[in-house]
């Protein structure tokens, strides 16, 4: 079974990696893809999409990482005939929202999602967005370990000049330090 991945990943974090290899033992997914949105159609994105796309990479290495220019994700996946049948990955914080997205049930008559749900999380917000879908069983949850960490938090902390390597993949991180992302002072990779 094909997952599909997407987000502006600006940055990526730990918890994307998390929420990915949860999901990769939950549905024993032989293939992903992780598709960075060039221009998401609901947000504001940082970062150029070809840093986004190496930070991705940086992020999920032996992954299939691909830049798709459509803001929708049902856009997306009709142009990509190949994906039907796959299983999409969301956050239960991205589901809650599900029904304000471009065609959700057309986009679950083609793809299946997979929610990842962590403790705490009000489980009846999910519930009414299932309620108003014609095919909810094509929504299935699993448990991903709870995460503190979000991008925009990131992108904050990092515009102060926070130490977050912690919360980001080793690779993310030192592209963000070699290039001065995020408003980091660029470090020096020259020899004397």
């Amino acid at each position: 079974m094909i997952g599909l991945f997407g987000g502006a990943f600006d940055p990526p974090h730990n918890g994307h990696v998390a929420l990915l290899a949860a999901a990769r033992e939950a549905f024993g997914l032989e293939d992903v893809v992780v598709v960075v949105a060039a221009a998401p159609g609901h947000k504001q994105v940082s970062l150029p999409a070809a840093t986004r796309l190496d930070l991705a990479r940086a992020a999920f290495p032996g992954e299939t990482i691909v830049l798709d220019d459509h803001p929708r994700t049902i856009d997306a996946v009709r142009a990509h005939p190949e994906w039907k049948g796959a299983i999409f990955l969301v956050g239960a914080d991205e589901f809650a929202g599900f029904l304000e997205w471009k065609e959700p049930d057309e986009l679950l008559r083609r793809v299946r999602l997979g929610v990842a749900t962590r403790p705490g999380h009000p489980r009846e917000r999910l519930d009414a967005v299932l309620a108003a879908l014609e095919q909810p069983d094509r929504v299935v949850f699993f448990d991903l370990a709870p995460q503190q960490v979000a991008s925009s938090g990131l992108r904050a902390a990092l515009d102060r000049g926070d130490d977050v390597h912690d919360e980001l993949p080793p690779g993310v991180w030192e592209l963000i330090e070699r290039e001065g992302l995020y408003g980091r002072v660029r470090s020096y990779t020259g020899s004397a």
